[in-house]
This record gives structure tokens, sequence and C-alpha cells, in this order.
């Protein structure tokens, strides 16, 4: 891994992502009336996209919102010109992660079949308006008025699997809108975040938008590498990322299979596998060290396995480490969609070894002052600090901060936030009395006899049985 490539500046990244905070803070005051800087927003946007074949089209469209009179078209172009831009610094970094690896290149990206969203073309465009009449107020002009007028369209396009996608951006979306009216009241806006949940629904809204990748049947052996643990007060997902190795010898292929599941706020920590761990047996492959043979389960071509038990036996036992060091160097990535192609979607496996640790700046050498990482683990990497992002690591396993900042082998997902490479840990391995130990973020996601995670996991066991009487109770009333 030649750490010292995540470091080196990428030509034309800043004045790309420049052009698109540009273009954010006009969705800010919004569209209907907008204010001089606002107009130099919209023509950087458009200069940013000069020498694409959305050129003139975006051109227009700067020019008729920088009048006040742009309408959907133009919205639309001003979307699709900002996804865009953002996708053209996702390849970037992406084409420079596999420089850093030396991983084969991803193949080509293969759409599935049309959806069909012709046949709800009136849902499309009542919430294309809806979009439309967002981007005029701006974030500071919204209200509890504007705002419900989503609830209506999500309502008739729920019931339609075709549109349930779109349906349920535009829901979350709504709903965060409206918890934070009346917008003039704001005294912070995330502005890049409404801006990506704006253009991605928009462009959603086109015919044709939101037909799926292409998906295959694939037969194989499953290595799994480590668990993201994604959650919110909510809702939770369990995400695995994995090394396919085809039965016909075919190249090996970085995967993904995902579970998730709706959940009260008390569940928390290892509660979360209570309500995850019914539905993939793979859960219980990632907790206990196993490969997963797999008999014509589906595959997208964005490398997302549709999980079904029924198509998956566990096998034999798979070290994660072992995996890392032989399998993952010559897996390939899978394509991404184009409308997929953001920076924040970043998350590649990879294997950090031999480094250093650090905090705040400070060289640490032992276990002992290694103890408080309140202040951020950082892994000198061939003289590269590399920081780690431990918000990530789960409280449902026994990683944890202080393990990674003694470990000598880091297995993680290589990310990119706020300018800079980020390193989100699924593994580590520490040397123990002289070996070996390593320490997952999904080791419990199977069950587990540690004594602190058994803890956890009876303290979960008794609330969420709790919760199932208290819900049956008001089910059978």
């Amino acid at each position: 891994m030649r750490a010292d490539l995540l470091f080196d500046d990428i030509a034309g990244l800043d004045e790309a992502l420049a052009a698109v905070d540009g273009f954010d803070a006009v969705l800010v005051g919004g569209l209907l009336r907008p204010r001089p800087a606002q107009a130099g927003g919209l023509s950087g946007l458009a200069d940013a996209v000069a020498g694409t074949p959305l050129a003139s089209r975006v051109a227009e469209a700067a020019e008729k919102a920088s009048a006040g009179g742009g309408d959907e078209g133009h919205f639309v172009a001003l979307a699709a010109a900002r996804t865009a831009l953002l996708g053209s610094v996702h390849d970037a970094l992406v084409a420079r992660v596999d420089e850093v690896t030396g991983r084969p290149v991803a193949d080509p990206w293969a759409a599935g079949p049309d959806s069909g969203e012709e046949r709800a073309g009136n849902l499309l465009v009542a919430a294309r308006g809806w979009l439309c009449d967002l981007a005029r107020a701006g974030w500071q002009g919204i209200d509890h008025e504007l705002v419900g007028g989503a609830a209506p369209v999500v309502s008739a396009m729920l019931p339609d699997p075709a549109l349930r996608r779109l349906a349920t951006l535009l829901d979350g979306f709504a709903a965060e809108l409206a918890a934070c009216c009346p917008g003039a009241s704001l005294e912070r806006v995330p502005v890049r975040r409404w801006a990506d949940l704006w253009a991605r629904a928009l462009l959603l809204t086109l015919p044709g938008a939101a037909s799926g990748p292409a998906v295959s049947e694939v037969s194989g052996r499953l290595l799994p590498l480590g668990v993201d643990v994604q959650e919110h007060a909510t809702a939770v997902q369990a995400q695995v990322h994995a090394v396919f190795e085809p039965a016909d010898g075919g190249v090996s292929r970085l995967v993904r299979a995902s579970v998730s599941a709706p959940k009260p706020d008390t569940v928390v920590g290892a509660g979360l596998w209570q309500v995850l761990r019914p539905h993939m047996s793979l859960l219980a492959a990632v907790g206990e060290g196993r490969a997963v043979d797999l008999d014509a389960m589906p595959l997208t071509a964005e490398g997302d396995l549709l999980w079904d038990d029924s198509r998956a036996r566990a096998g034999a036992p798979a070290d994660v480490f072992a995996t890392a060091r032989v399998a993952l160097p010559v897996a390939a990535a899978c394509a991404v969609s184009p409308l997929d192609r953001h920076p924040v979607r970043i998350a590649v496996p990879v294997l950090v070894e031999g480094y250093g640790v650090e905090r705040d700046g400070v060289e640490r050498d032992g276990v002992e002052d290694a103890r408080d990482v309140a202040g951020g683990v950082v892994l000198d990497v061939a003289g590269c600090r590399l920081r780690v992002d431990t918000d990530r690591v789960p409280a449902a396993g026994p990683l944890t901060p202080q393990a990674v900042a003694s470990s000598g082998a880091c297995l993680g997902l290589l990310r990119w936030d706020a300018g800079e490479f980020l390193l989100q840990p699924l593994a580590v391995e520490r040397t123990v009395r002289k070996k070996p130990v390593a320490v997952h973020a999904g080791a419990w996601a199977g069950g587990t006899s540690d004594k602190t995670g058994a803890r956890a996991e009876k303290a979960a066991t008794d609330a969420v049985v709790v919760l199932r009487e208290r819900a049956g109770k008001l089910l059978r009333k």
C-alpha cells in the first residue's frame, strides 16, 4: 500500500468542490429572487462543466435562474451539473485509491432493465414540482406548509415498489426539513447534506433514473472481511464487506451484503444484533470466523449481494487477516452507478501494517500510554499520518479506539471526508503475550462467550423481550 499517494494533490479536485460549494450556497437563499452573490455561484457551476456535454444546457439554466426565471428543466440541469462534478471528484479519488492499493480496475457499469417509472409519470412530475418549489424558497425560506406538500406525493408513491426508493428519500428529506422549520430561524444550515438530498431526489424523478443495477446469480466462496454497523435512532443496518471467489475460477471481487431492521431508540450497543441476527446467516459466519459457500446468490453490478439464506451455507474457518493478506490485494472492485458516484460513498477495504501510533501528534509506544485516545488516533504509515475515524467504531462489538491504538495491523475501510482520507477500523491485530490476537468490530454478531459481550447481550435481550411483550399487548388490544 503506497500510503504517500493518499496525500498527494489531485489536479482539479479543489476547483470542482469549490464550484459545488458555490451552488450549494445559492440554495440556502433560494432561486426565487437571486442576489448578485448567488448569481456568481450559478455561473461558477456553469463554468465548471463548460467543457462537457452539459455545457450549453447548464449555461442557459444558470442564466435563467440568475434572473429568477428558472423552470423545472433548468433546475434539473443544475442538479445534473452538480451531480456530475461530485461524480468526477468520486472518480478521481477512487482512481487514486486504486493506484495506492494496486488492485484491478472496476468493471464497466451495467444498468438493469427499466423499472417502468413512465407508468407513474404524474407522481414523478408532482415530486419534481415540490423539489423545485423548495429550490425557489431556499433553505431559509422553508415553512411547514411548503414542506408538508411532500406528504401526499409520498403516500401515493409508497405502494408502488418501483417508486419506493424515491418515496423513502422524499419522506426522510421532508422529515428533516420539517424538524427545522421555519428556515428563517435556523442558526446553522446543513448546506452540503440538504443540497445532496435535493439534487439526488430531483434526478430520480426523471424517467428511467431509478432503475436498479443489473443482477446476476453467482456461486462460489465468500470470505468476510468485516462489518460496518450504521445506526439510526429508529433503524440499524449491518453491512458485511467481503471477497467473493467465483466457483468457475474467475476474478475475485469485492462485494457487500447488507441487512437492516427497524428498532426502538432504546435498543443500542450489543442489542442491535438482537434485531439483525434473525435476518441473515452471514452474521453468524462473521462472528464465528467462517467462509460462506454461495449457490446462485443474486449479485448486482454494484457488488451488492441480495442475500437469501436458502442459497448460503457455512463453510470452513477463514481468518480475516489471512484473507486480507492473500485474497484482498487481487480482488477487483465493482463499478458504481452514475447517480451513486459521490465522495461520501467511498468505502474501500484495505489492510495497513507496520505503522506507529500517534495521539495529538505525540508518539505512543505501549498499551498503557495509548489508553486515553479521546483526542483521536493517527497511524504513522511510512512517514505519512493517516487519521483513524474512531467515531465510526461501533459500540456493538469488542473493538475500541484503545484496541486500535495498541495494534500492529488494521483492516479497515478507506473513506474520504472533509478533504482527507480516513481509515474506519473493522478489525485489528494486537500482540498479547507474544501472540497475535485479532479484535473484530463484528465479533458479537452471531453471539459471544466473551464476558463483556455476554453481559451486554443479556441486558439487551431483557430489553428486547420487554419491548416485544409490550408491543404484543398493544396489538392484542
